[in-house]
Parts: structure tokens; C-alpha cells; sequence
């Protein structure tokens, strides 16, 4: 298996947690935040999408997915291409209303499919350049690449946590 192999499949797995996640979740608990202060399933999943979305536009310099399929719109989600989430209070958490979680699902889906796109273009010694040097050490694209990824797998799990806390659900079961 080779690298680029190996980061598609790495990146794949939120996309298949979020489907799991997401399958015939009410509203109630796509939305409740686990004692009035948790993170909701919705704010985790776009979040995990958005994250990967803004870093990973900025690493290739292109537009956002975000902006270029129109989710703002298809999600219902009133957030700017430069907002993702960081820094957001139990309010700014509570606000953010899905109406379609398969289409949360599907953004995240879309945002992978550019990852891995990307990905499957770049050889072994691109991964070694150096895209940060504001970090020590320096960050590489493949570092930053796989913190991305890290990051919403983190997300993931915690949507799946909060399904369990919010359902007493848990993965296949």
C-alpha cells in the first residue's frame, strides 16, 4: 500500500463514522448538547467537515468547498467561508441548526473527496515540504495533512460519544 493509498483510507473513516453517526437520528438528538453545554452531534460533524475544509483550501489555495457546492445554503447553517467553529461558546453551539443530516454527512463526504483528490497527486517527497514554518519544527504538508485528518476522526468520536449519552447508542448495536 502506498501513501497515497494509506491517506485516503485514513480519510475515508470520519466520512463512515459520520454515516453511522448520522443514520436515523431524530432532530432532538442531532441537536441536544449533552448537559446543556456539550458539543451537539451537528456542531461535531460540521465542524470535523469544516476544519478539514478551510485548512485543507488553504493548503492547496483554492476555493472551499463550503463556498464552491453552496452547503451554507444546502445545510441551512448561516456561518461564513473564514467561521468553522473555533472558539464557539455553548451558545454559537446551540445556534447551529441542521435541518438534513444526510446533507451534513454529504458535506463532510465532499470535503474528503477533495482531500483524497489532492492527495492521490502528491509524491512521497512533497509530503516533506514544509507549508508552516510559524510552528518548531516547521509544519510539513504531510503533518498538516494528517492533523486535518486526526482532527475530525476526533470530532467523530465524539459525535458517536454524544449519540450514546443523548440515545444510550452505540455502534453496532
Amino acid at each position: 500500500m502506498d501513501h497515497r493509498q494509506l491517506l485516503a483510507d485514513a480519510a475515508q473513516r470520519p466520512v463512515d463514522t459520520a454515516r453511522t453517526v448520522l443514520d436515523g437520528i431524530t432532530p432532538e438528538a442531532l441537536h441536544a448538547m449533552p448537559e446543556h453545554r456539550g458539543n451537539s452531534i451537528a456542531w461535531l460533524v460540521w465542524h470535523a467537515a469544516r476544519q478539514m475544509d478551510v485548512q485543507l483550501a488553504d493548503l492547496v489555495q483554492e476555493e472551499q468547498e463550503w463556498v464552491r457546492g453552496g452547503w451554507a445554503d444546502r445545510l441551512g447553517v448561516e456561518r461564513g467561508p473564514h467561521t468553522f467553529g473555533f472558539g464557539d461558546d455553548s451558545g454559537a453551539v446551540g445556534e447551529l441548526r441542521v435541518a438534513d443530516p444526510d446533507a451534513l454527512g454529504d458535506y463532510l463526504a465532499a470535503v474528503v473527496s477533495a482531500l483524497t483528490a489532492y492527495t492521490d497527486t502528491l509524491s512521497e517527497e512533497d509530503l516533506d515540504v514544509v507549508v508552516d514554518d510559524s510552528w518548531d519544527p516547521p509544519t510539513t504538508r504531510g503533518v498538516r495533512i494528517i492533523s486535518l485528518i486526526d482532527d475530525a476522526v476526533a470530532h467523530l468520536g465524539q459525535a458517536a460519544y454524544a449519540r450514546g449519552l443523548v440515545e444510550g447508542w452505540r455502534i453496532g448495536y
